[in-house]
């Protein structure tokens, strides 16, 4: 929840103000969002979708680069969110950038408390940055992958269980139960003797 009690930050004096706080923040509309703490589910997807975007840009040899969350996303100048993966690709950001200026791909993990602001709040801000042509939204509960893509002015969005999914550009090609991490429950008991 936002703290809407205190006076509007910009994201320059917010990434500041944050350094200096126990926990994580993103900013929305000028004000601060504490991230709640974080299920093993939830960090176990998200570090799938990690290792599955890195192994997708190491096999197509692109010039870009996966990162886990802890990079932000600049929104305009007073929204900044924290992504639980994202790509960039070109010029390596400078050592002690706080955020990635022009992201290609953005991934969000669904979980109780971020579920609304991820299918509303968050897929309007992504898309109002221009080099954005991806954001995937996991599921990882129910094994579904939401895949909102620009198509020129518009954006297209599927909703995907399982197969091959291309991410162009930048040109990936990956499988999205890779995304997923681990096997579901009821993979387990599906396979179960």
């Amino acid at each position: 929840m936002a703290d809407t009690t205190s006076a509007p930050m910009t994201v320059d004096a917010f990434l500041a103000w944050a350094l200096e706080q126990p926990g994580r923040y993103e900013l929305e509309n000028g004000h601060p969002v504490a991230m709640a703490p974080e299920r093993m589910g939830h960090v176990r997807a998200k570090t799938a979708a990690f290792n599955a975007l890195d192994a997708a840009l190491a096999a197509a040899r692109l010039p870009c680069q996966a990162l886990p969350d802890g990079a932000a996303v600049r929104i305009d100048a007073a929204t900044l969110y924290e992504p639980d993966a994202l790509v960039f690709c070109g010029a390596e950001p400078p050592h002690d950038a706080l955020a990635i200026v022009a992201p290609v791909i953005v991934v969000e993990v669904l979980s109780p408390s971020t579920g609304r602001r991820d299918h509303h709040e968050k897929l309007l801000g992504y898309f109002t940055v221009p080099t954005v042509h991806h954001y995937l939204i996991i599921d990882a509960e129910r094994r579904v992958l939401v895949h909102h893509a620009r198509r020129g002015d518009e954006i297209a969005t599927r909703i995907l269980h399982g197969g091959a999914l291309r991410l162009d550009p930048p040109g990936l090609d990956l499988r999205i139960e890779d995304l997923f991490g681990g096997s579901s429950e009821m993979d387990r008991v599906g396979s179960a003797p």
